[in-house]
């Protein structure tokens, strides 16, 4: 196991879970029956890894009605929908259940996502049991990605120094939340090379897999 990283806080959708997409379809097909006119990639760029409260902010603009009834409205049917698609099938992401067995060292999940969701998502692919109680919301703890604020105080319920901490994401707005945070980053994304500046705090992976042979040094 390397040694300067005692504690690994996981992101959940399209991290652990495939479930990002799945989410990012239903999200795209509501959208689109308000009547906006709205391509899947624009729905991808815009709301990937973002709060839902920021994506139906972005659609009552769009659609002129931004009253407390729409949005609650709006979200109930875009929870209702997204939990009906991950109950028709998900699966855990190449190498998660592998790596999260393997792991000695404290790990969590971090996610801007609400707790009914992530215990949905994980309980579906049979990853709940790896993390007891060490599952943070972004609605419980108050700061969401892209602010560092989620993963510190996932850190400090490990209890590890943030700099001892790594983070393990697949969006843009989590990528940049554990560079504030000033925890090493794994990503889940294509290499960029604005962010690749970052040096040895940022590390580009394909998978899980490779995540696994990073930290462990073996064929995963």
């Amino acid at each position: 196991m390397r040694t300067d990283i005692a504690a690994i806080i996981f992101d959940c959708d399209g991290t652990l879970v495939d479930s990002e997409e799945p989410g990012l379809d239903v999200l795209h097909q509501l959208v689109r029956a308000e009547g906006l006119d709205v391509s899947r990639e624009q729905v991808d760029r815009q709301f990937r890894g973002t709060v839902m409260a920021e994506n139906v902010a972005w659609v009552a603009g769009q659609l002129g009605d931004a009253s407390p009834a729409f949005a609650a409205a709006f979200t109930r049917r875009i929870r209702h929908a997204q939990a009906e698609r991950f109950r028709q099938g998900l699966n855990a992401m190449p190498g998660a259940a592998e790596l999260l067995g393997r792991l000695r060292i404290p790990f969590c999940v971090a996610t801007n996502g609400p707790r009914e969701k992530v215990e949905l998502t994980l309980g579906l692919v049979g990853l709940r049991h790896h993390f007891g109680p060490r599952v943070f919301s972004a609605y419980e703890v108050g700061s969401a990605k892209p602010d560092p604020g989620l993963f510190l105080h996932a850190a400090e319920a490990l209890g590890v120094p943030p700099e001892s901490c790594a983070v393990v994401e697949d969006s843009l707005a989590g990528v940049q939340a554990g560079l504030a945070a000033g925890m090493k980053v794994f990503a889940l994304l294509p290499r960029d090379e604005h962010l690749a500046q970052r040096g040895e705090t940022l590390c580009f992976i394909e998978d899980l897999l490779a995540l696994d042979r990073l930290l462990h040094g073996v064929d995963a």
